[in-house]
């Protein structure tokens, strides 16, 4: 799953890592509770958590691996059905329909992918270990978030961000 609220604040009061503290009235605002994701997280911030609990983010090919979900060839994480995406994925554009509103969703609150992976789209963009391209200027999220329209939630979708940005629709797994 995406990395939670409350998961990030036992990161932080394990450590020494130091987070913006003025920033987390903009996390609660978007994500209030410790089940939603954690928002407004810089690479640095994403990574120091990996770190912390013995992992890493995940490569660009990995992410797209792992979202696909076992499907081969497919759009979306869940195959190639855009009328089902509410299923599997918290984003804008419902006409009113989406029960979170104009935030994000608690974390696992829709239906997995093939590998039992939840909110591989929409939510939150999800920050990835790779360079964007080879000007190493930015990192690679994907995914989606909260307040994509359905073309930003394809498997193949890639956006990016420099590795110092903290957005309010960015996160990580």
């Amino acid at each position: 799953t995406e990395v939670t609220v409350g998961q990030f604040k036992k990161f932080l009061k394990s450590t020494d890592h130091t987070f913006n503290g003025e920033l987390w009235a903009k996390v609660y605002e978007y994500s209030p509770t410790d089940k939603h994701p954690m928002i407004f997280v810089s690479w640095f911030d994403a990574t120091a958590y990996a770190k912390w609990v013995g992992k890493r983010l995940p490569t660009d090919a990995e992410w797209e691996f792992s979202a696909r979900g076992g499907l081969v060839g497919k759009e979306y994480s869940w195959g190639d059905d855009e009328a089902v995406a509410r299923d599997y994925a918290n984003f804008a554009g419902t006409d009113g329909k989406d029960k979170w509103g104009r935030t994000t969703a608690p974390v696992g609150s829709l239906k997995p992918n093939g590998y039992g992976l939840f909110d591989m789209s929409g939510n939150v963009w999800e920050w990835c270990q790779s360079w964007y391209d080879s000007d190493k200027f930015s990192r690679v999220l994907r995914g989606g978030s909260w307040l994509s329209t359905p073309g930003d939630l394809r498997a193949a979708s890639r956006s990016n961000y420099s590795s110092t940005d903290s957005i309010g629709f960015d996160g990580f797994r």
